[in-house]
């Protein structure tokens, strides 16, 4: 049992802060996931993987067509 009186030391201060950057990390990838920001780099992924001799799109141009492709099926956004 620790007391209350005696302050952490610096080890224990610097694990919980990178528990404390370990947690927000995994926030910060969980919110860019859900908004599309690995999309891309999946997308390239792919294309190297089961296209090799395929022409890679620049990030510009991949969400242009996706946003394109969205407009022109409206059906598959949530409003």
């Amino acid at each position: 049992m620790t007391d209350p009186t005696v302050p952490p030391t610096a080890g224990a201060l610097r694990s919980a802060g990178r528990a404390v950057l370990r947690v927000i990390r995994a926030v910060i990838w969980w919110f860019d996931s859900i908004l599309g920001g690995n999309d891309y780099a999946r997308y390239v992924d792919h294309l190297t993987l089961h296209h090799p001799g395929c022409d890679i799109p620049t990030e510009r141009d991949y969400w242009r067509d996706r946003h394109d492709a969205a407009a022109r099926n409206p059906a598959n956004r949530c409003c």
